[in-house]
C-alpha cells in the first residue's frame, strides 16, 4: 500500500514536473513567435535592423546582442545610406566585406551553438563581454549559404547551454534571412523609381524626399548643410554637332567624374537636362567651394572619349549656397528653406554662367575667404 502511494506520489510530482515544462515551452514558443511576427512586418531595412538588435534585446532580455552580416559590395550600406540612414545608426550591427576574416571562429561552425562564454572566442562579438556567461550563436541561412550570425549574450551561466533545444532560434534565425533579403529587395525596387536610367544618378523625386530629411537632421544636429548646381557649358552645341548619342556618353561621364568626387553622404542627383544638383551633409560653403572647384578641374582637365574614339572637351559651371539656420525658437518650415536653397545654388550657377562659364560662383562672394 505504501509502495503505491509512493508510486502516486511520483507520478504527480512528475505530471507536475511536465505541466510545467509545457507552460515553459508554449511560453516560449508564442515569443518566437512574436517575434517572428514582428520581423514579418517589418517595413523598412532599418526598422527590420531594429528590430533583430534593439528589439530582440529587449524582448528576450540579453544583456547583448550583436548582428553580423556579410556586405561584400557595400549593398546594404548603400540601401541605409540611400534613405539617409548611415550604417553606424544600429551600433549593434555589424555590416563586414568578409565573414571569414571578420570572425573565422564563427564560420567555423555550422550550425547553432549554445554554451559558455568563451574568450578569446567571443570577446570580440559584443560591447560589454566582461559581464556575459553563456551565449547563444545562430547563423543567418539564405540559399544554400551563411548570410550573416545573430549572436546573444546572456549574463546567467544557464540561459544558453548544450543541454537546450535549438528548434525556436534555428527557425527564427532562417525567418531573419528571408525577412533580410526581402527587405533589401523592396528597397532596391523602390529606389529604382528614384534612379536616372542614363546616369545611374538619383533623379529629381528622390531630392525632393530627402531634401527635407537632410534639412531636419541639419537643424536637429546644427550641421552645415551645402548644395551644389552643376552645368555643363554649351551642351547644346554637343548635341547637335556630335548627335545625341555623343552627348549621352558625355552626360554619363560626366556623372561618372562627380561621384568620384564625393563622399558616401553625399547625394549626386540628375536634376534635369545636363544640370546636376549635389547635396552635402556636413559641409560648410567653404567647404562646398572648395570641392566645387576640384570638380571644375577634374572635368576641364580630360576630353571625354566617345565610343567612337572621338575626344570632346567639356566644361561646367557651378553655384554653391548653404542653407540658413531658422529663426531661434521657431519649428522650421523645412519646404521653405528647401526652396531657398535650391533657388540660391541656381542663382549663383545663373551667375556663373553669366560670368564667362567654366567657374564657381556663391551668392556670398565673402565666403571665399
Amino acid at each position: 500500500m505504501r509502495d503505491m502511494e509512493r508510486e502516486n506520489r511520483h507520478l504527480k510530482q512528475r505530471l507536475k514536473e511536465l505541466s510545467n515544462e509545457a507552460r515553459r515551452n508554449e511560453t516560449t514558443l508564442n515569443r518566437f513567435h512574436q517575434r517572428e511576427l514582428e520581423l514579418l512586418s517589418a517595413g523598412s531595412l532599418a526598422e527590420l535592423l531594429q528590430h533583430l538588435t534593439d528589439g530582440m534585446r529587449r524582448s528576450m532580455e540579453l544583456a547583448s546582442i550583436c548582428l553580423l552580416l556579410e556586405d561584400r559590395k557595400h549593398h546594404l550600406r548603400d540601401l541605409l545610406n540611400n534613405n539617409g540612414i548611415p550604417a553606424e545608426s544600429f551600433p549593434a550591427v555589424r555590416l563586414v566585406d568578409d565573414l571569414q576574416q571578420a570572425h573565422p571562429h564563427l564560420t567555423s561552425l555550422q550550425r547553432v551553438w549554445l554554451g559558455p562564454f568563451l574568450v578569446p572566442e567571443h570577446a570580440g562579438l559584443f560591447d560589454n563581454p566582461q559581464q556575459l556567461q553563456s551565449v547563444a550563436l545562430l547563423p543567418i541561412p539564405r540559399r544554400g549559404k551563411i548570410i550573416g550570425w545573430i549572436c546573444m549574450g546572456s549574463r546567467r551561466h544557464d540561459r544558453f547551454t548544450r543541454h537546450h533545444a535549438s528548434d525556436f532560434i534555428e527557425h527564427l534565425a532562417t525567418v531573419s534571412g528571408v525577412c533580410l533579403e526581402n527587405a533589401a529587395n523592396r528597397e532596391r525596387l523602390l529606389l529604382s523609381g528614384f534612379t536616372d536610367p542614363l546616369t545611374e544618378l538619383y533623379n529629381r523625386r528622390y531630392l525632393d524626399r530627402r531634401l527635407p530629411q537632410e534639412l531636419s537632421r541639419s537643424h536637429r544636429y546644427h550641421q552645415p548643410l551645402s548644395c551644389l548646381f552643376v552645368d555643363a557649358d554649351h551642351f547644346k552645341q554637343i548635341n547637335d554637332q556630335h548627335g545625341h548619342s555623343a552627348g549621352d556618353q558625355v552626360l554619363q561621364e560626366l556623372a561618372r567624374r562627380l561621384r568620384e568626387q564625393l563622399r558616401a553622404s553625399d547625394l549626386a542627383i540628375r536634376y534635369g537636362g545636363e544640370e546636376f544638383t549635389l547635396l552635402l551633409p556636413h559641409t560648410t560653403l567653404k567647404e562646398a567651394l572648395r570641392l566645387a572647384e576640384r570638380i571644375r578641374q577634374r572635368v576641364e582637365r580630360e576630353p571625354v572619349r566617345l565610343e567612337s574614339g572621338q575626344t570632346i572637351p567639356i566644361r561646367v559651371s557651378v553655384g554653391a549656397a548653404q542653407s540658413l539656420p531658422p529663426p531661434p525658437d521657431l519649428q522650421p518650415d523645412l519646404e521653405s528653406i528647401a526652396k531657398a536653397l535650391l533657388e540660391n545654388a541656381d542663382q549663383a550657377l545663373y551667375l556663373a554662367k553669366s560670368n564667362g562659364r567654366n567657374r564657381v560662383e556663391c551668392i556670398n562672394p565673402q565666403a571665399r575667404s
